[in-house]
């Protein structure tokens, strides 16, 4: 995203679960620091298969900018999602750069989401990460790029 340019968060009451999903993801990989924290409730948490859990809003945002900065400008897509009206269920993609030796690679996993007046509450995000094989996803599953679904 270009310095100075806003990325807008507000959406309106009857917004979907998964427009918010969406834009958050698209601020993971564009956005400050700030407008990530901005998709979130002020005390929300993601709890992750990998790390410890991120809690508050601002460490949430601090986390993912340094997470796309490891990764060389790292990408996040949602694949797919099933949601109602206070939860959603996703399965996303994130590409990106091993800096290690500049070739590219895709991870893949699913996330379960809880909101609170279309904020995020909670993610609970299920991947595998393997510092050898960067590329992961379901083993034998032929995944489809959104150029293969046109």
């Amino acid at each position: 995203m270009k310095p100075g340019a806003n990325m807008s968060t507000s959406q309106p009451r009857n917004a979907s679960g998964a427009q918010r999903i969406t834009d958050y993801f698209r601020a993971c990989s564009e956005g400050s620091a700030e407008e990530i924290a901005a998709h979130f409730t002020r005390d929300a948490v993601i709890y992750d298969t990998n790390m410890a859990p991120a809690r508050g809003a601002r460490e949430i945002g601090a986390m993912w900018v340094k997470v796309r900065e490891r990764w060389q400008g790292a990408v996040w897509t949602v694949d797919s999602v099933i949601e109602d009206d206070k939860v959603a269920a996703i399965e996303w993609s994130m590409t990106g750069t091993n800096p290690k030796n500049g070739a590219p690679f895709v991870f893949r996993g699913s996330e379960h989401y809880r909101f609170d007046e279309m904020l995020i509450s909670e993610i609970r995000q299920y991947w595998s990460f393997d510092p050898d094989k960067l590329d992961t996803g379901l083993r034998g599953y032929v995944y489809t790029t959104t150029e293969d679904q046109s």
